[in-house]
C-alpha cells in the first residue's frame, strides 16, 4: 500500500535537515481523551539516532487525568494500585513533518503500545499490543474492520473557531469575560472582515501548508470573530491526524502572535457555536483505481452501501453521542435556529438536518453536522465508522429524506440535551460495546462521568448573578 499521507517528510529528509542544523527539535506526540497533544520535545540529533527507531515512553496516567491533569481514581487501565507505569510511544513515520508554525522543529505522531507492564488491549497484561483506550488505537481498530471489507474511508473536518484580540494570558486574567472578538458584526463569508484577520488566519493557512497539511480555504462564520479554516480531505486516519495537529498549531501560533483562538463548542450564550462538520465517504478498489462506493452509477445516484451506512450512522447517534459532544458545554450548542442540528434526520443539501447529503458522482458524501469543534477527531471518526459498519452488517435502512425545516419537526428524535443524558445511552449501548469492547466503553464511561461530576459540583457565575441577592 502506498503512503496514506504523501505530504509526509521522509526520515532521510529529516536526517539531512538535522545534519544541516536546520532542525534541532522534534515534537513526539499523541492525543489524550480530550484531543490535546501530549508528549516530549526531543533534541533532534538524539531523535534521529535513537527515538526514530525505538520510540519513547510516557506515564500511562495520561489516559486517566482530568482537564487539570489530576490523576482520577476509578480506572482499571491505570491507577495508584498499579503504580502508574509507562506505555510506549511508537512513532508513525507517515505523520513525520516540519512543524510549520514554529522554527527549526519537526513533529511526529505516535501510536501507544503496552509491552506487558499494564493492562493491554486484550486485557491480560501480556504485550506488546495497542493501548485499547488510546484514541488513535480506537480509530485504527475501525479502519482495520473497513480494510477487511475492502473499503477505505475518506474524510474531511470543517473546524470553526472564535478569534480574539486578547492573548491567552490576558483572557485568563480576565476570567474569560469581556474578551475582544476579532470582529464586531456577523461576518459570514465577508471578505472585508477576512482581510482584517489575515495577520492571524493567513498565517495559520501558511503554517499548516508548511506542516504538510494541504489547505483549501478560510472564511468568516456566523459569529462575531468566528471563522472556519478548511483542510483537504484524506483517508480517515490521516484526516484525524491533520485535524489534531491543526488545532494545536493554531493555538501555538495564536500564543506567538499574542491573540487567542477557542474551539470551545459554545463560548458565548448569544453567539453561534463552534461546529466540526465531518464529511465521510467509503471507497473500494486498489490505491490507483478507487471508486466511491456510495455512488451506484447506472442512473442510480446512491448505492445500497450508502443507504446502509447512513442508516447505521443515524440509528446509533445516541450510542456514541459523547464522542461527538464530549463536554458539558457541547450540548448548549444544540439550539433550534442556531445552525447546529437538534434532531436526527437526513436531507439533501439542507443545513437544518443533522445529516446533510452533498456532492454527486465521485464526490457523493455524508456530512454529519452533529459534532462540535471540541470533539476528539479520533473518537468522532471511530464512532462514525463503527455506526456505519453496524448499519452495513445489518442492512439498516435510513428513514425517508426530510424535506423542509428540521427545527420545526417536533416528532423527529432529538439529540441528547446534556452529557449526563448522553452518557446513559453510551454506557448501555450494545453497538458501542461490540465495536470497542466492554473495557474501553467502561473506561470512557468513567471519563465522561467525571466530567459531569465536575460540572455538577461547580458554582457558576450564572448562579451567583441569579441567586446571590434575590433568593
Amino acid at each position: 500500500m502506498t503512503n496514506p499521507n504523501p505530504e509526509a517528510m521522509s526520515p532521510e529528509t529529516l536526517r539531512r535537515l538535522v545534519e544541516a542544523d536546520e532542525v534541532d527539535t522534534v515534537l513526539v506526540a499523541f492525543t489524550d481523551h480530550y484531543g490535546r497533544l501530549m508528549g516530549k520535545r526531543f533534541d533532534a540529533d538524539f531523535f534521529v539516532t535513537d527515538a526514530l527507531d525505538h520510540g519513547t515512553h510516557a506515564c500511562d496516567y495520561l489516559l486517566t487525568v482530568d482537564m487539570e491533569m489530576e490523576p482520577v481514581p476509578g480506572y482499571r487501565f491505570a491507577n495508584w494500585e498499579l503504580g502508574y507505569g509507562d506505555f510506549h510511544l511508537v512513532p508513525d513515520l507517515s505523520t513525520l513533518s516540519l512543524a510549520g508554525w514554529t522554527d527549526r522543529t519537526a513533529l511526529v505522531l505516535c501510536d501507544l503500545v503496552d509491552h506487558g507492564g499494564g493492562v493491554a488491549a486484550d486485557g491480560d497484561g501480556a504485550g506488546p499490543s495497542p493501548v485499547a483506550p488510546a484514541p488513535r488505537s480506537m480509530l485504527r481498530s475501525q479502519v482495520e474492520r473497513l480494510d477487511a471489507s475492502g473499503l477505505t474511508a475518506m474524510a474531511a473536518s470543517e473546524l470553526e473557531f472564535f478569534l480574539y484580540d486578547d492573548s491567552y494570558r490576558q483572557a485568563h486574567d480576565k476570567g474569560y469575560h469581556d474578551l475582544d472578538p476579532a470582529g464586531y458584526y456577523i461576518e459570514d463569508y465577508h471578505l472585508l472582515q477576512g482581510g482584517r484577520v489575515e495577520p492571524y488566519v493567513g498565517a495559520a493557512r501558511r503554517a499548516l501548508r508548511r506542516t504538510g497539511i494541504p489547505v483549501e480555504n478560510s472564511k468568516g462564520e456566523w459569529g462575531r470573530g468566528q471563522h472556519e479554516l478548511n483542510i483537504r480531505y484524506a483517508d480517515v486516519l490521516t484526516m484525524a491526524d491533520r485535524h489534531t495537529v491543526m488545532k494545536h498549531a493554531m493555538k501555538e501560533l495564536a500564543e506567538a502572535i499574542g491573540v487567542a483562538v477557542t474551539f470551545m463548542a459554545k463560548p458565548h450564550t448569544t453567539e453561534a457555536g463552534n461546529s466540526c462538520h465531518i464529511h465521510l465517504s467509503l471507497w473500494s478498489g486498489s490505491d490507483d483505481d478507487r471508486v466511491n462506493a456510495f455512488f451506484a452509477g447506472g442512473g442510480v445516484e446512491r448505492s445500497d452501501l450508502f443507504r446502509w451506512f447512513l442508516g447505521g450512522w443515524m440509528a446509533n447517534v445516541v450510542d456514541f453521542m459523547p464522542f461527538y459532544a464530549p463536554t458539558v458545554n457541547a450540548y448548549k450548542r444544540y439550539a433550534d435556529g442556531s445552525w447546529a442540528p437538534t434532531r436526527i434526520a437526513w436531507s439533501k443539501d439542507n443545513r437544518t438536518a443533522g445529516f446533510r447529503v452533498v456532492g454527486h458522482g465521485s464526490s457523493l458524501r455524508i456530512e454529519c453536522r452533529i459534532p462540535g469543534a471540541d470533539c476528539n477527531p479520533y473518537l468522532a471518526y471511530a464512532a462514525a465508522l463503527a455506526s456505519g459498519l453496524h448499519g452495513i452488517e445489518h442492512r439498516t435502512e435510513p428513514p425517508e429524506a426530510f424535506v423542509g425545516d428540521v427545527y420545526q419537526a417536533a416528532d423527529l428524535p432529538r439529540v441528547p440535551y446534556t452529557l449526563e443524558q448522553a452518557l446513559v445511552g453510551f454506557r448501555s449501548s450494545h453497538v458501542a460495546r461490540a465495536a470497542f469492547g466492554d473495557d474501553v466503553i467502561d473506561h470512557y464511561g468513567h471519563f465522561f462521568e467525571v466530567e459531569v461530576a465536575a460540572w455538577n459540583e461547580s458554582v457558576t457565575d450564572w448562579e451567583r448573578r441569579r441567586y446571590f441577592e434575590r433568593i
